[in-house]
């Protein structure tokens, strides 16, 4: 019975195992992802701008979808050695192939990706690729010449997420959408060797080719809203409430100030280990899996056996937020398999790494020092590779040995870690 303390033993002994593959697949996947974001960066410049924009944004879902590969092969190799692994070999289990896996976890790896908003960093690489890239030449030559000439002229780098036509994005949302449904449709059937890949490319190409419409669509409807009955009157009773209850703002300024730190010290490390436990083989989508043992599971029941329109509407109340808790919530209880002390430890060296990574990373600039204009512009791309590189490998080996603790100790216990 392996003890959770165990933890950090264990993942070390990992990464000690898969270092050479951890490192490969790291380094092939940022590679192909810095070079699309720079093809990105040229293609959506020049004459047909909307036809070069949405090429761009193709091109920045794919640049998604090497990340989803880059992290599933990780993974994957770390799966090749846990204890668990080597359980359901004796079993009787095969391993899972690598494109079989990937084609299975897509699906779910786009939903939480995409509810965790995951894809803002992708988008802001997007967009410091595209500001950099043409730093001299785009960016200072337009502000030097409205300062000289008094003319208002505009750079184009840097805001291609915000420039597609509202009407093109719309047109091109409206094709994503139908593409996500025929895969998803697929997937649901188990039809296509690549269906789930598909599916998770069309969703983040909906996301994406939606966001100018959602845009212009928000900014013109913003005064509109601004001005309504009944966002005029919650607003009001906002306003009694701070002067009328002791404590109101100050309590509320609290929770503002403390809520990001605990959605980063807590739920983050459970939604990477939630998307660590779709490469492993287990669900963490279910719902009643997630309920089972409360009161609200008696609430998934009835509405199974209600109406299929009331079961649509449900699902569009809280479809956002069971995309984003529910494979926290199931994470959670997978990792408890194997003691609290098992889950503060992954929470606890979660934060650690990156915490330390970033210190880290202060104290190599230090070291290196320069008077040199410009030197880090350069610099910079080693010492932030390394940086990430072992964050996220040492991350991975964490996630990975927590599953494996757990699901040995419920194995030896009797119990299915993905019951």
């Amino acid at each position: 019975m392996p003890s959770p303390f165990s933890l950090p033993l264990h993942a070390l002994k990992l990464a000690g195992k898969c270092a050479l593959p951890l490192i490969l697949w790291y380094s092939a996947g940022e590679l192909a992802r810095w070079a699309t974001l720079y093809l990105a960066s040229e293609i959506q410049h020049g004459d047909f701008r909307q036809a070069r924009l949405i090429a761009a944004y193709v091109l920045l879902t794919l640049v998604i979808l090497i990340s989803m590969t880059m992290i599933t092969g990780m993974l994957q190799s770390l799966r090749r050695v846990l204890w668990e692994t080597r359980a359901r070999r004796a079993d009787g289990e095969q391993d899972e192939r690598f494109w079989s896996s990937l084609n299975r976890v897509a699906p779910a790896f786009a939903v939480i990706y995409m509810a965790w908003s995951l894809h803002i960093e992708d988008a802001s690489d997007f967009q410091q690729m595209d500001l950099f890239h043409n730093l001299d030449d785009n960016l200072y030559t337009p502000i030097f010449n409205n300062v000289a000439n008094g003319t208002n002229e505009a750079a184009t780098y840097g805001v291609g997420l915000v420039s597609l036509d509202w009407r093109v994005s719309l047109a091109a949302m409206v094709v994503t959408f139908g593409l996500r449904v025929l895969f998803g449709k697929l997937v649901e059937q188990g039809k296509g060797n690549f269906s789930g890949i598909a599916a998770a490319f069309a969703e983040f190409s909906f996301v994406f080719c939606a966001l100018m419409a959602l845009y212009n669509l928000t900014s013109a409807r913003g005064d509109w809203t601004e001005h309504r009955a009944v966002v005029g009157g919650v607003k009001s009773t906002w306003e009694q409430a701070k002067e009328s209850i002791p404590g109101w703002e100050a309590f509320w300024a609290w929770v503002a100030e403390i809520w990001p730190h605990v959605v980063d010290a807590l739920a983050v490390p459970l939604t990477w280990l939630a998307v660590a436990v779709l490469v492993f083989g287990a669900s963490v989508d279910d719902t009643r899996r997630a309920l089972r043992g409360t009161r609200l599971e008696k609430g998934v029941d009835k509405l199974e056996q209600s109406h299929s329109l009331t079961q649509r509407a449900v699902d569009r109340v809280i479809g956002g937020f069971t995309e984003r808790w529910v494979p926290v919530v199931n994470a959670f209880r997978i990792t408890i398999k194997g003691g609290a002390t098992l889950f503060g430890l992954v929470c606890l060296l979660y934060v650690g790494l990156h915490v330390g990574a970033d210190w880290a990373e202060r104290g190599v600039r230090t070291l290196i020092g320069s008077d040199v204009p410009y030197m880090w512009l350069f610099v910079s791309y080693p010492v932030v590779f390394v940086k990430e590189l072992l964050m996220t490998a040492l991350t991975f080996c964490v996630l990975a040995a927590a599953f494996d603790i757990a699901a040995t100790r419920a194995r030896l216990r009797g119990e299915d870690i993905t019951a």
